[in-house]
């Protein structure tokens, strides 16, 4: 499969006069709006889209999005079975472990999603309570911190915030710009959901593209990307799109 997409965009490339430039096939989870996420029109959509996007154009290469379950993402990556994961990874120093990490792309906060009736404005005001959260997500991470709380894990966060909406639990905590496109923004869900909170951890947390260790030449061109996406202030056009700040 892998195989055949690339074939396919060095086809499409050779169509447009653009034979030399090389394709990076980044897997996405696509379930984290805004994002990356699937539209109506079953495209891979989303700020980290448009941003890698950008990115490739600045620094010549093609980018493919492949949509790969959150909780295979990783083993994905180390299998070669694509190049990088653009999917809303936070950088931290136990993934580095394990993969190399672009320059970062976007400043990340967890946020607690409640109901609007909920008191709760941090994540000690639910000890007895459940919270849930996606699955191996520094959010997940935050809530098994708290004694007293009971961790839900989901495969994808808006199964988490159904669950919250429909009173099967009692908190979600996720990305926020992911929080204000459910809680702010959702149709379904705006009248009935509020952040509670950001929650402060004192690190700041950061978003990257995740790469195979020791792959040199996709980071080189992934970090010329973004380095050049934020010279021209390109990244201030794709966040007032997509989040509105």
């Amino acid at each position: 499969m892998y195989r055949a997409i690339s074939l396919m965009v060095l086809a499409m490339s050779l169509l447009t006069g653009n034979a030399w430039a090389k394709t990076i096939v980044f897997a996405t989870d696509a379930t984290w709006p805004p994002m990356e996420f699937v539209d109506e029109n079953r495209r891979v959509v989303g700020f980290a889209v448009d941003y890698m996007e950008a990115a490739g154009r600045e620094a010549g290469f093609t980018p493919v999005f492949k949509v790969v379950a959150w909780d295979g993402i990783f083993a994905g990556l180390a299998a070669d079975k694509y190049d990088a994961i653009c999917s809303s990874v936070s950088i931290t120093e136990e993934r580095r472990k394990a993969m190399d990490f672009s320059i970062p792309y976007f400043e990340v906060r967890q946020a607690l999603v409640v109901n609007r009736d909920s008191s709760a404005d941090g994540l000690e005001d639910l000890k007895g309570k459940r919270v849930g959260a996606q699955i191996a997500t520094t959010g997940y991470f935050a809530v098994r911190k708290v004694d007293g709380i009971e961790p839900r894990s989901y495969d994808e966060i808006g199964l988490a915030i159904e669950d919250l909406y429909n009173g099967r639990i009692d908190g979600v905590v996720c990305d926020d710009p992911v929080a204000a496109q459910y809680a702010l923004r959702n149709k379904k869900y705006r009248d009935s959901l509020k952040i509670g909170t950001i929650i402060e951890s004192g690190d700041v947390e950061y978003y990257g593209i995740a790469i195979k260790k020791g792959d040199t030449e996709t980071l080189n061109l992934v970090n010329e990307g973004i380095k050049a996406v934020k010279a021209k202030g390109l990244d201030k056009e794709i966040l007032n799109k997509w989040i509105g700040r």
